[in-house]
Parts: structure tokens; sequence; C-alpha cells
């Protein structure tokens, strides 16, 4: 197999929601309250992308441990999206109440709300993300000149590559200009695109890491060899801070949500792995190849530890490149619910950032 394009995966303009779990809408507890402590049942609207570096998410869902853990006081919207920005932009617009989400579009969003519209309330991946290139580029210096794909401007990998040529001595513009022309597509068509030769290659996450090197082309740069132990944020889980505060039993639910969904795919990765093949399936028309999903499977480390240090270093990148402002991060992690769920477990706890 060479190819396995997803075609009808989201587009950046479009959310397009992939389901409604309807768990029900009876109120908890003998008072006819709600799990968030209001006077009526409560909807999280619950955004991912459909992709191995948001396992936790697509095993979450498929397997039913968002609904067990939610409760029958909630109802679960689900929303995919291909690009973090757009994510956000769902966020902004009061479209969606949680996300599984990277880095770089985290700090956007605190950003440009200063301080006020995300919390990252746990880290679910770490991890699979590279440069893959044609064979014949062997080295940074032969990038000169050539077209490279990110997934969308400003997104966690389109930054991290501006960064790492820029110290290397090469130039990039937010217009797909400099030394080394980025263009931002989304990830099933850079396959289409990298075998059709229009582009050189691409900083992507997987599956499409693995895509790319099964339609001929090789890693130049595994990312997990650019940080200390090989560690990187590629997803968090992030609220509205209107959510949160409305509905902080609702939060602490599904953060209860994504331990067990790590725990899972931890666990059990045959049954995960095969859960994000008829996942994706459902959404795309066509299961994910599970020998795709296998060699993939060793670049990523699912953790519920958000990496604050790499998200953090990941904005120092963002600033270096142009493409954000410096800006205090203080606040932006709440984790409360996850040591409060990791503690109740006898899990080692994550040190608040």
């Amino acid at each position: 197999m060479r190819r396995l394009p997803l075609r009808r995966l989201v587009s950046l303009a479009t959310l397009a929601v992939v389901g409604a779990a309807t768990l029900g809408t009876a109120a908890c507890g003998d008072d006819g309250e709600s799990a968030g402590g209001g006077s009526g049942p409560v909807t999280l609207r619950l955004g991912y992308f459909p992709n191995i570096t948001h396992a936790p998410a697509v095993v979450g869902v498929e397997k039913g441990i968002f609904a067990e853990k939610l409760g029958t006081g909630v109802t679960l919207e689900t929303k995919t999206f291909n690009a973090g920005p757009a994510a956000i932009e769902a966020i902004f617009s009061g479209a969606l109440d949680a996300a599984y989400i990277g880095p770089n579009p985290t700090v956007n969003a605190f950003s440009k709300s200063k301080g006020e519209a995300v919390r990252v309330v746990s880290g679910a991946a770490s991890g699979g993300v590279a440069l893959v290139v044609k064979p014949e580029i062997t080295s940074v210096e032969q990038l000169r000149g050539k077209k490279i794909a990110t997934p969308q401007l400003g997104n966690t990998q389109d930054v991290a590559i501006r960064h790492w040529l820029k110290e290397k001595g090469l130039t990039t513009t937010k217009e797909g200009g400099g030394d080394v022309k980025i263009i931002p597509q989304e990830n099933a068509q850079t396959v289409e695109t990298f075998g059709s030769g229009a582009i050189d290659g691409a900083w992507v996450p997987e599956p499409f890491v693995s895509r790319l090197v099964n339609a001929g082309g090789k890693v130049l740069v595994d990312e997990r060899d650019l940080w200390p132990d090989g560690k990187f944020v590629i997803t968090n889980l992030i609220v509205s801070t209107k959510f949160l505060k409305a509905h902080p039993d609702v939060v602490k639910k599904l953060v209860e949500g994504q331990v067990a969904a790590n725990e899972f795919v931890n666990g059990k990765p045959d049954e995960a792995q095969q859960a994000i093949s008829d996942h994706i399936g459902k959404i795309s028309g066509k299961p994910l190849d599970l020998k795709l999903i296998k060699q993939a499977w060793p670049t990523l480390e699912f953790t519920n530890d958000p990496i604050a240090s790499s998200l953090k270093t990941g904005l120092d990148h963002a600033v270096a490149v142009g493409l954000t402002q410096p800006v205090s991060l203080d606040g932006l992690y709440d984790l409360t619910y996850l040591n409060e769920v990791l503690k109740g477990q006898g899990k080692t706890e994550v040190v608040q950032p």
C-alpha cells in the first residue's frame, strides 16, 4: 500500500460533526441536578484530530471510555479537525468546549484571549513527528529552494520546521518565500502532492510520516532528536475556561476519561490500534491500515504529563520565527483534576507548572 488518502476529512474552514454520542439526559442525583452541578443535562463538545498522535482521544471516543466516565447526565458531541488553529477558532466562537490540540495553537489561544479563553487540564501524547523528504535530499543545505509542506500556518509542526531551518541559517516567510518555501496544506493532500512531486517533503505528525515513507520518502529529521530525553508535547487536552467554571465536575470526569483512555492505549496496544483503524474508517470511509499504525506506534509516547517545559520552548520558537508575540503563560495550566484523578488511583502526580 502506497496511499490511504482520507479525502473526507474535515477541511480547515469546515467543522465536521462526526458523531454525537447521546449518553442520556437524565439528571444526576435525587435533587435533579446535572453532572455539572446545574439544573439540567450538560452537553460537552469535544474536538480532536483523527490521527495517531491523538490516540487517547480516538480510542476514548471509539471504545466508549469518555461516555462511561461522563455518565448519564452529560451528552458528548465530537468534532474532528485537521489542525489546531481551526479548533481554537471553534473554541473562540463558542462551538467547542474542549479539545485535544498541539502546543502552539494552545499558546496562541491563551495569548490572543489575554489568558482568559483556555486551560490545559492534561497531557496526552509526546513525539510522533518528523521531516520526510525525497530520498535524494541528504542534508539541510539541500533543502534550499525546495518546497516543504506543513499542516497549517502557525500550527505546531509549522513552527517547528521554521525554527529548525532558522537555526540552520535558512530563511522562510509566512507567504511561502525565503530559502525554503513552506506550503501549509492538509495532511491528506500532502500525501498526494508528495507522490506527484509537487512538494519535496513535509514536517508532519503520524500517521502521515509513515505514509510518506511508504510513498518513497525518507526521514531526514526525527523531532524527538531535537528535545531533551526525546520528549516534547504533541497533544494536550484543553478546555474553555468558561466551560471549566460552569461545569467543573464534568471537566473532572473528562480528565478521568483521558487517564482511562491512556491506560487503555498503553496497556492494550493491539486493541487500541484496531480501535484507531476502525474509528478513522468511520470518519473517512476507509479504515487506516493496521500495518501503518503499528509502523508509527513506536515513535509515540502516550502520557498524562503535558510536558510544560517543551510548550514554553515551543513558544520561544514561535516568537523567534515571527509567528507570535512573547506572552506570559502564568495560569495556562490547571492540573488540579488530573492530579486528583492520579492520586485517587495511586499514580504519580504531575508537577503543576
